[in-house]
């Protein structure tokens, strides 16, 4: 499927590489290739709300509504229009069923590709009608697998980052469609350092990018962000990586989406991740109101983003998430 219109030509695009390797698979394996274009899909159900995060001064996850939006509805509705019975992708989770018919998501056994952070929106009706045969096996097992059966795509090196930006600068192509302005660069203590090139390119934690050299009478370390004041156009930063400013040990999430239709209560210890990724963090979970609830780490949490979400585990199955509104 192609989600994102584009000139197949340009050196930064791989769509036209990854059609052609998929040609030559198909062909290898004596199946038929089928294509469809999603791409209004994709601009009015992930895009557009991709760049209205940006605009409040969020950084959020485009892959996170492709799988819920696109994948495991667009692409699974035409599929069952097909005729298909179910559909089979290449994530990195596990899928398992209880006695009661409830369909649970679970980690993959390969830690490092686990792919549920991105999946923890789908829901009970998606999830019956998904395979993830990759579920048991390591990226390593998978490339044996295609080395054995001389698949024309065995050695070729993994997708990454966002898939319409391709290899070319994220903040050339977010320039592209949203507007910004150069601002201050201001320490927490209230210290003008610098100028941004506007804030739509910062995220929270962010280190590279900054431009800041040696700032006279300063720590003699590296410049991390720490907030954006996007009413005033400032640019908050801390010097070094473990300053106090950028761990919190709350945040509160909306936007809850439970994949078994129940919600956790809050009496239990859980586990979250607030990034791909990240090892599973120990927490609690508390209602602020109907549409907040705040979770409460155990130990200390670097670099909490808006914007991003934050998903909820527990016994290595993946119970669903928010997306994160504020550290506390």
């Amino acid at each position: 499927m192609k989600n994102w219109e584009e000139d197949d030509t340009a050196n930064y695009c791989a769509a036209a590489q990854d059609l052609a390797m998929a040609q030559a698979v198909a062909s290898h394996l004596g199946i038929e290739l089928l294509t469809v274009n999603f791409a209004t899909e994709y601009w009015e159900r992930v895009f557009e709300k991709f760049l209205i995060e940006y605009r409040t001064g969020r950084t959020p996850n485009p892959d996170i509504l492709c799988n819920s939006e696109i994948k495991f509805d667009a692409f699974l509705n035409y599929a069952l229009g097909l005729g298909a019975e179910a559909i089979a992708t290449g994530h990195y989770a596990q899928i398992k069923s209880l006695a009661n018919t409830t369909i649970q998501l679970c980690l993959a056994i390969d830690d490092l590709k686990d792919q549920t952070y991105f999946l923890h929106r789908l829901n009970q009706d998606q999830l019956r009608l998904v395979n993830f045969p990759l579920s048991h096996l390591t990226k390593q097992q998978v490339r044996q697998i295609a080395i054995q059966a001389n698949l024309p795509n065995a050695a070729r090196k993994d997708s990454t980052g966002i898939c319409f930006i391709g290899e070319r600068s994220f903040q050339t192509f977010l320039a592209g469609y949203l507007s910004s302005k150069p601002g201050i660069i201001v320490t927490i203590d209230g210290e003008i350092i610098g100028e941004h090139q506007g804030l739509i390119h910062y995220t929270i934690g962010q280190r590279k990018g900054i431009k800041l050299g040696g700032v006279k009478g300063q720590p003699e370390s590296a410049w991390y962000v720490v907030k954006k004041d996007i009413e005033k156009n400032i640019l908050y930063v801390v010097p070094g990586h473990n300053h106090p400013a950028l761990w919190n040990t709350s945040l509160d999430a909306d936007n809850w989406h439970w994949i078994s239709d129940q919600t956790p209560d809050t009496q239990s210890i859980y586990q979250a991740r607030i990034r791909h990724r990240q090892p599973l963090q120990d927490c609690y979970i508390e209602p602020i109101n109907s549409q907040v609830y705040r979770i409460n780490f155990l130990n200390p949490q670097w670099a909490i983003a808006p914007g991003q979400a934050a998903v909820l585990y527990q016994n290595n199955v993946c119970l669903g998430g928010g997306f994160i509104q504020r550290a506390v």
